[in-house]
């Protein structure tokens, strides 16, 4: 119920270099809410950024919004630095937990392509997404090495 910062990217530390010894190549990450704040941070301090290929990062929520520090205490301040591996963003423009703005600006600042979902709430379950074409389409373009694309 209160997860830790630090726990978190030392978790993903570890399976990443587990994969690694394992012989595989490197990984793409696909983060929901809280873990697109893990992906930033843990590239933000860690030395092995070449074991990701890239990253789908969908509905970053904003630990600095006091509504939601109140709940993550240990995830602010929110990682602004760019990501060392290419990304793409996807948002709703009604998410509970962070305003279409701000998730623009942490798509910027982590040198990701944006990606507006429309009215969607927190791109979860209760979303109705189903299957998620949208979102499948952008992971196979990352894992393909090629360019995402842009909001429409």
């Amino acid at each position: 119920m209160r997860p830790l910062r630090g726990d978190w990217i030392a978790r993903l530390e570890d399976v990443l270099l587990v994969r690694q010894n394992q012989g595989h190549g490197p990984a793409l990450l696909a983060a929901h809410s809280l873990g697109c704040l893990l992906a930033a941070a843990w590239a933000a301090c860690s030395r092995h950024t070449h074991l990701v290929q890239g990253a789908l990062l969908v509905a970053p929520p904003d630990a600095e919004r006091e509504d939601v520090r109140q709940m993550l205490p240990s995830w602010a301040p929110v990682p602004m630095r760019r990501l060392p591996f290419k990304t793409a963003v996807i948002a709703s423009t009604d998410d509970p937990f962070c305003g279409l703005e701000r998730a623009r600006s942490f798509a910027m600042a982590w040198g990701a392509d944006f990606i507006d979902a429309g009215p969607r709430g927190h791109l979860n379950a209760e979303s109705g997404l189903g299957d998620w074409s949208q979102g499948h389409q952008v992971l196979l373009r990352l894992s393909a090495g090629t360019t995402t694309y842009k909001e429409n």
